[in-house]
């Protein structure tokens, strides 16, 4: 376990402290003082707004008359229609989301974050498109759209993230990455209370609701999208992509125009050098774990995704990091959560609320107590901890889970005579998303971020990703059909579910507030590998001069000497090393 002064804890310390006593200090100040960063990152993070809103949406709109007449043997709600099919309605963007998550690192990777972005928004604005002409052209229109939605979905819920995280100087990283946790639950609840608002249009029932009623939400969605793709075209690139890609001058000059540094300031060169380290690192990690991509040729970075992917399954420690990284989001998945964001007024209406305006209304409540609840995990998951966050959070969920399966199982078809009992049972619904919001939402991912080792890390994000989004299809899928089916036992299978996440996050996965990536390696049972990784990086380091820059500046502390640099003074002095 590193600590103290050695090792590469030690040079981060140093790194740390060298920046901090040229800028400031982190938080709110930092903030302040990178305002233009954090303007471009929140612009950004129009992209997390979209895709909650796109989650959120459909969920009023499948309770609306006339989108229900329209869709014909899709019918969402109709109890003698196909449920099957009213799920493929629901999650087949999530299948096309799963397929744009695959394809976006490439995507981001050969042709730069920022025209990964604006490729996005354009197959997204395309599905919404073709959405709209469902109006003539009949329901295909929807799915075919819906899925080519879900392809610019999966790409922007990747890339924007990416970008932001390169584009913000450390000190900021960590709230940037919040900021679109947020926006992703801002454009849940927004969509909620469009829809409530939009379903007045015509009227509330069947014989007078006007086709704009779903067909407004649907379209507002191209709104927001064009203007982040219009504002992505003035962004400036990503520094780290600038520099992997062999554009340094370049780079050097994003970096202090976002800064607002003259280009010579050492702040500028510092971080300039750490991307440039960091850049390094990843090549020849390339080269050496997979020395027949190592050259970065566009068909060689496609192929590098699902090759690195299949070498996390060779050893037994990084297995071990691929079991908690997927299984924590297939429980994540089956809390029931999307369950209860796609189908919400459905679920609504099951449990006694007998008109599409009150169930709706219900429905926007879930969107303001989800963003509510998010914003105490930003700022305290770190101090607590994610084990007891998680587990509690789960405890939560599941108890909420077998509460309402109780009392739709006392009160199912008797709803008229006691509605107490379902404003109870929509109580619950409530309670279960502030648990939700304040763990399973934020924490989940970020455990998949922070357990791989530097060399693995874009891989096992990737395929916890894609664990998260094919699950996300598979309960959009059957959520209708065991709603129909098994009524008050759908809500004991998710209750059960979690509480199985809670025993699996308590028993299996390790704390990891706070841990080295050398302490990782410990907890997993895979030690020395990130060791390696800090070997390699501590050449890199002493190599292109950050190291030298560390110890001739002033950090306000110890500074830190190279495994490298210590060989190359014994080896001067003819020292056996």
């Amino acid at each position: 376990m590193g600590g103290g002064n050695t090792g590469a804890g030690g040079f981060y310390d140093a790194a740390l402290v060298r920046r901090q006593a040229l800028m400031g200090k982190s938080g709110p100040a930092a903030l302040v003082k990178n305002f233009r960063v954090f303007r471009i990152a929140a612009f950004a993070c129009i992209g997390g707004v979209l895709y909650g809103y796109n989650q959120g949406m459909f969920s009023g709109v499948l309770a609306m008359p006339a989108f229900q007449q329209h869709m014909g043997e899709y019918d969402p709600v109709d109890p003698n229609a196909d449920q099957t099919k009213k799920g493929w309605l629901t999650s087949i963007l999530e299948l096309g989301a799963w397929v744009g998550t695959l394809l976006s690192g490439f995507m981001a990777e050969v042709l730069s974050r920022k025209y990964g972005v604006l490729v996005a928004c354009t197959v997204f604005v395309l599905g919404v498109v073709i959405q709209a002409t469902s109006v003539t052209v009949g329901y295909n229109a929807i799915l075919a759209g819906r899925f080519i939605t879900g392809l610019g979905v999966g790409g922007l819920a990747m890339i924007i993230p990416l970008y932001n995280s390169e584009v913000a100087p450390p000190e900021v990283r960590g709230a940037l990455v919040a900021t679109q946790q947020l926006a992703i639950c801002f454009g849940i609840m927004v969509s909620f209370w469009i829809d409530y608002g939009t379903n007045y249009m015509g009227g509330v029932d069947l014989a007078t609701q006007s086709d704009g009623a779903w067909l407004t939400p649907i379209c507002l969605q191209i709104l927001p999208a064009l203007i982040l793709f219009i504002g992505m075209i003035f962004m400036p690139f990503s520094p780290r992509w600038l520099v992997h890609h062999g554009r340094e001058d370049e780079a050097r000059t994003v970096l202090a125009d976002l800064r607002g540094l003259p280009l010579d300031h050492e702040l500028v060169e510092l971080e300039f050098l750490e991307i440039k380290a960091q850049s390094l690192f990843e090549k020849r990690s390339v080269a050496e774990l997979f020395p027949q991509l190592r050259e970065p040729t566009k068909w060689n970075i496609f192929k590098l995704q699902f090759v690195a992917i299949a070498k996390l399954f060779q050893t037994r420690a990084m297995f071990k990091r691929v079991i908690v990284s997927t299984v924590t989001m297939f429980f994540q998945q089956w809390t029931g959560i999307n369950a209860v964001l796609y189908y919400a007024p459905t679920i609504f209406q099951q449990l006694g609320l007998s008109t599409t305006t009150t169930s709706l209304l219900a429905t926007g409540v879930v969107g303001i107590v989800m963003f509510l609840a998010t914003i105490p995990a930003v700022l305290y998951i770190d101090r607590v901890g994610r084990k007891p966050v998680l587990t509690i959070g789960a405890i939560g969920m599941a108890t909420c889970h077998i509460i309402i399966a109780v009392i739709v199982a006392k009160n199912i078809g008797y709803w008229d005579m006691n509605p107490a009992a379902g404003w109870a049972a929509v109580c619950m619904v409530w309670l279960f998303v502030v648990h939700f919001g304040y763990s399973w939402g934020p924490c989940a991912w970020i455990i998949v971020a922070e357990i791989w080792p530097l060399s693995t890390r874009p891989y096992g994000v990737s395929l916890g990703a894609s664990s998260n989004w094919m699950n996300n299809f598979i309960v959009g899928q059957v959520t209708p059909d065991m709603l129909k089916s098994i009524t008050y036992g759908t809500y004991i299978l998710f209750g059960l579910l979690t509480y199985l996440g809670a025993a699996f996050i308590w028993f299996y996965v390790p704390e990891t507030k706070r841990l080295t990536l050398e302490e990782m390696d410990v907890v997993f049972g895979s030690e020395g590998t990130a060791q390696a990784d800090f070997e390699r990086m501590d050449e890199i380091n002493y190599e292109i001069g950050l190291t030298q820059l560390l110890r001739g500046g002033d950090g306000g502390g110890d500074t830190y000497t190279p495994a490298g640099a210590e060989k190359e003074k014994g080896s001067e002095h003819g020292d056996e090393v």
